[in-house]
C-alpha cells in the first residue's frame, strides 16, 4: 500500500511545524513518489544536507513505502520571505 499526500502533510507538520508546506505526488496516484517544499524554523543554522536528513526522519515511517522523494526546497523562513517577495513582483503585470 502506497502513500498518500495526507500523510506526508500531516508527519511533516506534526514533527517540523512548517510555516510553508507543499508536498506533489508525482507517482500518479500510488503514493510511491513526491516532490516537497518545506520552510521552518527549525532548519535555521543547520547546512542544506542536515535539513534533507531532517526532513527524511521525519518521514520515516512512510519513507519505507516511498521510493522517490525530491526535496525542492528546505527553506528557513528568512530565506523563503525574499523569494516570495521576488515571486510576487514577478507576476505582477
Amino acid at each position: 500500500m502506497g502513500v498518500t499526500k495526507q500523510q506526508v502533510e500531516a508527519s511533516l507538520t506534526s514533527k517540523m511545524n512548517p510555516v510553508h508546506l507543499e508536498v506533489i505526488d508525482t507517482s500518479g496516484g500510488c503514493g510511491a513518489s513526491f516532490e516537497i517544499e518545506v520552510v521552518s524554523e527549525q532548519f535555521e543554522g543547520k547546512r542544506l544536507l542536515e535539513r534533507h536528513r531532517m526532513v527524511n526522519a521525519a518521514l520515516s515511517e512512510e519513507m519505507k513505502d516511498i521510493h522517490a522523494l525530491s526535496i525542492k526546497k528546505a527553506l528557513t523562513p528568512a530565506q523563503w520571505k525574499p523569494q516570495q517577495d521576488t515571486d510576487k513582483h514577478q507576476s505582477a503585470p
